[in-house]
């Protein structure tokens, strides 16, 4: 159940002009600060003024309203009035409603952002009367990035793995459902307390296309888009349909082809698209679906894509999108209640965070909102523990020991940024 913590007091921000700060994770002065990067933009957040820590099936409308009631208490002077300036605030939930992780949506003390070429510096306090620090001396208790030392693994039982998916087949030629998703966790160690600035060093140099994230210990790249809401525009990049890279450069302009033309990789996109775009239809005058998916290259594998947008016909905020969005068919499956019944009774894990929501907020409603993917998450019992996960879609035509290896490719990012590939 949702921990009501009391709204703080009325808070006030100002966003300032700065100077180009450089590479956004090099700013981040904290283990634990915030991270949501792509493309060298984003921004990077650190400290924490509020925070709502949220559980159940309401947790997302329950964040949501805290945050309604936390903007009207605000006091903002933004000088930059770009995407992501002003009060902002980080989340991520949890992928199911019974789940021990919840969810929690937290305002920093201090955020710095780059967009199309504007840099600017956040600060949230509870006393008007503060004087606007610098960024400097916001920075003060910056220490160098903790390597993590030696770090063992545990891959998990491959057999009961497959054995699961091809439960889930029978599931789907008994016409019970069309599509599930299936995933699956390997536990690693650490031999010292994970500093997540690590971690997001190689994410972003070696998938800059994605966005590297942390939020309250969930920590990863993510190539799905699940949702941007953005001044009355409306966009989520859909992913289901993967094939391995190889490294080859024909080889793989071959498997590009074939993955474009796979009816069972084009079946379980449709199923993916379907969900978001049935969404999106009931709050857009109009839904831009293209008639082909593209194929997204990414250093690890490769995905069937659809850019699904649309213009908002009312005012709807990016969280009670995400609440309508989530779980959609890329992360749980066709018809959703159904893929969930069989997740329950086969996948044998937590999911935790792993394919929830995670993303910001700004105070107009406006933000930009992931599927938690090729992520870990890491032991608030013990920081040198984390959870590693990978989940891929299961249909008719599915293969038990593709599957296998699908999840072991979508496990590569996070095992070479602990160094473990």
């Amino acid at each position: 159940m949702t921990v009501h913590a009391p709204t703080p007091g009325p808070l006030a921000v100002r966003t300032i002009v700065i100077d180009d700060p450089g590479p956004l994770l090099e700013v981040l002065p904290e283990s634990a600060g915030i991270s949501w990067v792509r493309r060298e933009e984003g921004m990077v957040a650190w400290g924490e003024v509020a925070r709502i820590d949220v559980a159940g099936p309401a947790r997302i409308d329950d964040a949501a309203a805290w945050w309604r009631r936390l903007v009207r208490h605000t006091t903002v002077r933004d000088e930059v009035r770009s995407r992501g300036t002003g009060l902002v605030a980080f989340g991520s939930f949890a992928f199911a409603d019974d789940s021990t992780a919840g969810g929690a949506l937290v305002v920093p003390r201090f955020v710095v952002g780059s967009h199309e070429g504007t840099h600017w510096f956040t600060v949230i306090s509870e006393d008007s009367s503060e004087e606007m620090p610098s960024l400097a001396d916001a920075r003060v208790m910056f220490a160098s990035p903790t390597p993590l030392g030696a770090v063992t693994v545990e891959d998990g039982d491959e057999a009961a793995w497959q054995a699961a998916v091809g439960a889930a087949v029978q599931h789907i030629q008994g016409g019970s459902l069309e599509k599930v998703v299936l995933a699956r966790a390997v536990e690693a160690r650490a031999s010292r307390p994970v500093d997540v600035r690590t971690l997001l060093a190689p994410l972003a140099a070696e998938y800059p296309t994605c966005w590297a994230f942390h939020v309250d210990g969930l920590v990863g790249a993510t190539p799905e888009l699940l949702v941007r809401v953005d001044h009355g525009l409306v966009a989520s990049r859909v992913l289901a349909g993967t094939i391995r890279m190889t490294g080859d450069d024909m080889g793989d302009l071959a498997r590009a082809g074939a993955l474009a033309r796979s009816s069972k990789d084009r079946e379980e996109h449709e199923y993916a698209v379907r969900s978001v775009t049935q969404v999106l239809a009931e709050h857009c005058g109009s839904v831009n679906v293209p008639d082909e998916p593209s194929v997204l290259h990414l250093p690890n594998v490769m995905h069937l894509a659809t850019d699904v947008t649309g213009v908002l016909s009312h005012n709807v905020s990016a969280l009670e999108l995400v609440r309508e969005l989530h779980p959609s068919a890329a992360v749980c499956g066709t018809p959703t209640l159904a893929a969930a019944r069989v997740i329950d009774a086969l996948e044998g894990l937590d999911r935790g965070r792993y394919a929830g929501p995670v993303g910001w907020i700004d105070a107009a409603g406006d933000g930009e909102w992931c599927i938690g993917l090729r992520s870990a998450e890491i032991s608030r019992a013990d920081p040198r523990e984390l959870r590693l996960f990978a989940g891929c879609g299961i249909v008719a035509a599915s293969d038990p020991a593709d599957e296998w290896a699908e999840s072991e490719a979508k496990l590569e990012p996070m095992r070479r940024a602990l160094g473990l590939a």
